[in-house]
């Protein structure tokens, strides 16, 4: 257990003072770091086989095995564990965090997305979702409803972010996903996958349509939160699908929209 009693204290550098752009791109080209925060985002990140670096408490945390959650790191001997007043993990996150527990970690390898594709049925693609918590949302709603891979094109918010990871309560480590790259759509075709997008268009299909889950392996599309899907996009699919709405309301959040999509078009028991 190292004590730490300022924010600047250099053991916090990652913590502290490296972005996590900066973190992302620490080891290139051989990946990089990110911070799990929380509990239950750092299990899930173990479960997930990601390798600690670091461990930084709140004292309290330490001094009640983090709720079991320091047992975990037994395997790991020269783990450094930092441990800090609550007061200094304020000034690293902007708020209280509760369980204060954060944990750096190394970025496992990517799969292909031809690789994470294949054998599956439902997928998610998620098209420029730069908003982290959206992002999160939509990566429980996968997890939870459905969908058995996540695929994101460039430009999305990254997963490992901390508020993503957060939002997503760890399912981020839960579900397969990676980063697409251009051309996309041809690549899922050729896999056998019809293209499901969402959007605001004249020509679409409720997404109770019976034909939509009659088809042996689906690409759920959904788009960024301001101008949605590229028209590229919309052109390309096999399927342009609304969701039917009253109130005169047009449109959904995406994180809400991706519920209610995954749903009714995932795979369930």
């Amino acid at each position: 257990m190292i004590e730490i009693t300022s924010v600047r204290a250099p053991e916090l550098e990652a913590y502290a003072r490296l972005s996590e752009n900066e973190l992302r791109h620490y080891y290139e080209p051989h990946g990089g770091l990110f911070v799990a925060e929380s509990a239950l985002v750092t299990e899930r990140a173990l479960d997930a086989g990601c390798q600690p670096v670091s461990l930084l408490l709140e004292r309290k945390q330490y001094e009640n095995g983090a709720g079991g959650l320091i047992s975990r790191f037994a395997k790991y001997p020269d783990l450094p564990v930092y441990v800090a007043e609550e007061e200094i993990l304020e000034q690293i996150t902007g708020y209280h965090l509760a369980r204060g527990v954060l944990c750096l970690m190394r970025r496992k390898e990517l799969p292909s997305a031809i690789d994470l594709c294949r054998g599956m049925r439902r997928i998610a693609v998620l098209e420029r979702v730069m908003n982290p918590t959206n992002l999160g949302a939509v990566f429980r709603s996968a997890a939870a409803l459905g969908m058995e891979a996540v695929l994101l094109t460039p430009g999305c918010t990254d997963p490992l972010y901390k508020r993503s990871a957060r939002v997503s309560m760890g399912t981020v480590f839960q579900i397969p996903w990676t980063i697409l790259q251009e051309p996309w759509i041809p690549m899922l075709k050729e896999q056998g996958f019809r293209i499901a997008a969402f959007a605001l268009s004249h020509d679409t299909v409720s997404i109770t349509d019976k034909a939509l889950n009659e088809e042996e392996k689906l690409a759920v599309v959904l788009g960024s939160e301001g101008p949605g899907l590229d028209p590229e996009t919309i052109a390309a699919a096999d399927y342009t699908i609304r969701i039917p709405m009253s109130h005169g309301v047009d449109s959904l959040n995406v994180a809400a929209a991706s519920a209610v999509a995954f749903w009714q078009l995932g795979l369930h028991e």
